[in-house]
Order: C-alpha cells, then structure tokens, then sequence
C-alpha cells in the first residue's frame, strides 16, 4: 500500500462524477433544503429542536490535525465512493423521487448536531474525525411535481466514508466516550410558543441501544428528547410528552455509512436498511466481500 494527499486529479475525478444536469423540480427542491439548512443552523443555537447532523468529535490537545493521507489500493477498487454503493429507491418501502447526491474529499464524519452542542455545553474539548473521500444522499417522498416539500418528507438520508483503518478503529471505539457526557443533558433557550417568545427547557439523551448487528461493526444510536417546559411557569410546551429519533452506523471494510431515516421510522426497519446497506458496500470496500 501507498499513500499520498488528495491530488487536484482526484479532486476533478469526484467532481466530474458527481455532475448531472438537475430538473428544474430538482433545483427547487434544492433551494428549499438550503433554506431548511440555514434555518436548522440558527435553530441549534437554541438547542430545543430535534433533529439535524454534525461532526463526529473526539479529544484533542489543541493540536492542528494532521495532513489527510489517502491510500491508493493496487490492486482494488479506487477511492471514490461509486453511487451503487448507497442506499437504492427500490430499497425503501415507499414511493421516493431520484434521490440528490453529491460526494467530496475529506469531510467530518457525521451524526447529530445536538450531540455536538451537548458536548461544547459540557466544555469539551473536539475535533472532527475526518474522511478521505464521501457521498451524500437525500431520498424524499414522491410527490406531484412542483409540490413544496416538508420536512417530513425525508425518508431516508445517508453519508458514506472512506476512512483509514486508523480512523475507523477510532471511531467505534469512542462512541461511548462520545455520548457519555450527554446521558441527561439539559438544554436551555428561548423558543416562539403562540405568539411568544418563551424561555424553556427540555432534557436531551443519547443510548446506544445495539451494536455489531450487521457488518463489520455496527451501532444504533438512539436520541430522545422530553416535552419541553415553560422554565418560569413548569408549564409542558406542545403536546407530545418525549420524542425519539434514531440513526444506524455501519463499518464495511474502510467504509462507514451513516444512515438517518425519516422521524417515523422504527428501529426495526432502520435495521433493515443497515444490513441492505453493508451489502450494497461490500463490493466497494477495501477489501471487497
């Protein structure tokens, strides 16, 4: 094996790859997740919302990461991330549109953004887990052209990581390190509650709840969250009592996917999608299987 950074050539190879002209429903949905993006950006600041990705953090010691250093496998199947090796519509139990994808060099391994802010709550020290190379999808739920999409209708949303064996080693290994810090977090900030700006609470709370179920490695990572309250009055805001999402990782080789479904999808079914996933990457993965 061999290893060199990222060359301007391989940067082109994902880029072109990843190019297709869109439809001009496509573009609109775009925009509209671009606009959900900022907005969900602005609503982690106040730690109330449900929901969202963010980088996978470990301890550091203030150092600057080091420089990323790609393997080059000769033989075996390069680098980048093929699009066969995601998650297919015909996977998922419901009608979806093409689904939107793009890919990258060295991103931050992925999971949930309020798992990040329960950390920095905590006065943590992080720093991301980085990958070589990436490629993202979003699945939605089929719908009329033109249609303005919820939220709710995301069905599936994955990343997958080319990772060193260092890195990928690491990662599974901290993970409980990792939520340790956010066994009962309780997030603090105002909210818009009928017309009102209120000051509320809610208590965050991360488990793992299975591991190496599919895969090399696997873990299910559950986030729930209570009603939140009204902290001058006690007062529950809204009418669901507690919420519960959860997200599914899987290690293939030097591969890692991060697979978040819709919010109304049960474990069970997140499960399934897991192992449908590790089979979809074994022919990419180093090595193959």
């Amino acid at each position: 094996m061999r290893e060199h950074e990222p060359t301007l050539a391989d940067r082109l190879a994902v880029d072109l790859t990843a190019v297709r002209w869109p439809e001009p429903a496509e573009i609109r949905a775009r925009a509209r997740r671009r606009a959900r993006r900022q907005v969900a950006g602005a609503a982690v600041a106040l730690v109330l919302v449900v929901g969202g990705t963010t980088a996978v953090l470990r301890p550091t010691d203030g150092a600057a990461p080091p420089p990323i250093a790609v393997p080059v496998m000769d033989p075996g199947p390069s680098g980048e991330i093929p699009l066969e090796a995601l998650l297919q519509p015909a996977d998922l139990r419901e009608q979806s549109e093409p689904p939107l994808t793009a890919s990258d060099l060295g991103e931050s391994i992925r999971l949930d953004d309020h798992l990040g802010a329960c950390r920095t709550d905590q006065g943590q020290s992080t720093r991301w887990e980085t990958s070589l190379w990436s490629r993202s999808q979003a699945i939605l739920r089929d719908r009329p052209d033109g249609y303005d999409h919820p939220p709710s209708d995301l069905l599936v949303g994955q990343d997958i990581y080319r990772v060193t064996p260092e890195v990928a080693g690491r990662f599974f290994r901290g993970l409980e390190q990792l939520i340790a810090p956010c066994a009962a977090w309780r997030s603090v900030g105002p909210i818009e509650w009928r017309g009102r700006t209120i000051n509320a609470e809610a208590v965050h709370n991360w488990a793992l709840v299975d591991r190496d179920f599919v895969g090399d490695e696997a873990a299910l990572l559950r986030h729930s969250v209570s009603q939140p309250r009204d902290r001058a009055t006690g007062e529950p805001l809204g009418e669901v009592s507690r919420s519960t999402t959860s997200l599914a990782i899987v290690r293939v080789g030097d591969l890692v996917t991060v697979i978040v479904p819709g919010s109304s999808t049960p474990d069970d079914e997140l499960r399934r999608l897991a192992r449908v996933a590790a089979t979809r990457m074994c022919p990419s993965a180093n090595p193959s299987c």
